[in-house]
């Protein structure tokens, strides 16, 4: 086992990796960056290090910054968690180069995957479905025309090395094709930098389905079930839910027999999730598998009972899982919030700031992954998300009545927060008849922002 782990991230999952590693008895070292002196995950590391100014590209984005501070204080491992450097390959392979073990799939793993025109050809080839769609790349606006009107309006017009909607745009008729082109490329030109694009038909009214999966370098790769991250804004997940109860069990054995073949095609180690969307008809296409341990993990980890984090540093350091396939049981149902320091009602602005008062829920099936405290600062340099609050319950019903209460007793004062937004989901008739899809939280915005009325109040 690593004798200290570099965590090259900060907040919540930051202070998730470090007791962790504190658990298993691994000394660690947190970077921050100065907007972040004194932050909590700071005061749970070994250590604790700064490597530079507020703006990411100065700090959390610094590689250099980063591998000095690994070779410095003796790292053996650097754990990524989601988000900055995580998916990066040239970083993965920086510290591979400097000897230091990256918590993660390996480097040419991340950049075939990364590469989403790449990724949907090997899965073609492994006979995983994907979205009808360009064969490759698509070199300009023109040929975009062409496949379009092959394949049937409305497309969906995808940059190769995007991710978080960006570099995505919806076509609905050939007259808006070339400008949609145009934006998008220069998105994900100014984004990632590349601008490369393909096309796929697009599936309406889809539902967002993703499977947790986990695979040691022995040989073993097993899923830990999937999760419901339908509910969404702008492409961006706003509440997770774990299982997809929406799914026959028919659907469900074949897409999670899928998602292992997906792993499995590409040599994939570590922890991973394979996503997919789901039409209508129950029909189901890859989009991309995300080369990291993902926001939402907490939910699959309260269905199952399995450690994931703990997982992904046993693997990395050569060790088996822990359990087979067959060992993995499923129990009750689980829903994360996640809790963004923004205001909805001001077209979800961020809102950075001081908490001048604080109460968490707590009780039975309840956890709260953050890094909050009263007079903590809330800095506009970085995602909105300050908290994940989530439940867990025998039933899908038992896990909506759970999280009512647990909204009802979560007190962020000093920002404000789309709590009210959460607890309007859990009284929303077509979200407890579990009637949605990607566009439900936009088509139906206007109504979650009224006041509860009799059924409720905030």
């Amino acid at each position: 086992m690593f004798k200290r782990v570099l965590v090259a991230n900060r907040g919540e999952i930051a202070a998730r990796i470090l007791r962790a590693c504190r658990e298993m008895s691994i000394e660690t070292v947190a970077v921050f960056s100065e907007a972040d002196r004194g932050a909590l995950f700071t005061t749970l590391a070994t250590q604790a290090v700064c490597i530079g100014p507020a703006p990411a590209k100065n700090s959390y984005l610094n590689q250099d910054a980063l591998l000095t501070v690994a070779q410095a204080t003796g790292c053996d491992a650097v754990h990524p968690g989601y988000g900055f450097l995580s998916e990066n390959a040239g970083f993965a392979a920086r510290v591979r180069e400097l000897g230091i073990t990256f918590i993660g799939p390996t480097p040419e793993v991340i950049s075939t995957l990364g590469d989403k025109n790449r990724a949907r050809a090997l899965m073609r080839t492994c006979g995983v479905p994907v979205v009808p769609g360009s064969d490759g790349l698509v070199a300009d606006a023109d040929e975009a025309l062409e496949i379009a009107e092959r394949l049937g309006y409305p497309v969906l017009l995808k940059a190769t090395s995007g991710g978080g909607g960006r570099g995505m745009r919806r076509v609905y008729a050939a007259g808006d094709l070339p400008d949609a082109f145009s934006a998008a490329t220069a998105e994900a030109a100014a984004c990632f930098g590349e601008d490369g694009m393909y096309l796929e038909k697009l599936i309406v009214s889809p539902r967002h389905i993703e499977v947790q999966v986990l695979a040691d370098a022995l040989g073993t790769t097993v899923h830990l079930g999937e999760r419901d991250c339908t509910l969404q804004r702008n492409h961006q997940k706003v509440l997770e839910e774990a299982p997809a109860s929406i799914l026959s069990e028919e659907t469900r054995a074949a897409l999670l027999a899928d998602a292992l073949k997906a792993a499995n095609a590409v040599g994939y180690t570590n922890a991973g999730t394979v996503e997919f969307v789901l039409a209508p008809d129950s029909s189901y296409y890859f989009i991309e598998m995300n080369t990291r341990i993902q926001v939402e993990h907490p939910i699959t980890e309260m269905i199952t009972g399995i450690n994931i984090v703990r997982e992904q540093l046993r693997v990395a350091s050569g060790l088996p899982l822990t359990f087979s396939q067959d060992e993995v049981e499923f129990r009750g149902h689980a829903i994360e919030c996640r809790i963004n320091a923004e205001d909805p009602e001001q077209g979800f602005c961020p809102s950075p700031g001081i908490i001048d008062y604080l109460h968490l829920p707590s009780g039975f099936g309840v956890r709260v992954d953050t890094v909050l405290h009263p007079q903590y600062a809330i800095s506009p340099f970085y995602d909105s998300m300050i908290a994940k609050l989530i439940v867990h319950g025998r039933s899908r019903s038992e896990a909506i009545c759970r999280m009512r209460r647990a909204l009802e007793e979560t007190v962020v004062s000093g920002v404000t927060t789309n709590i009210p937004l959460h607890y309007m989901l859990m009284y929303n008739p077509d979200f407890i008849s579990n009637h949605t899809d990607t566009g439900f939280l936009e088509r139906n915005l206007s109504d979650l922002l009224r006041p509860l009325g009799d059924e409720g109040k905030l």
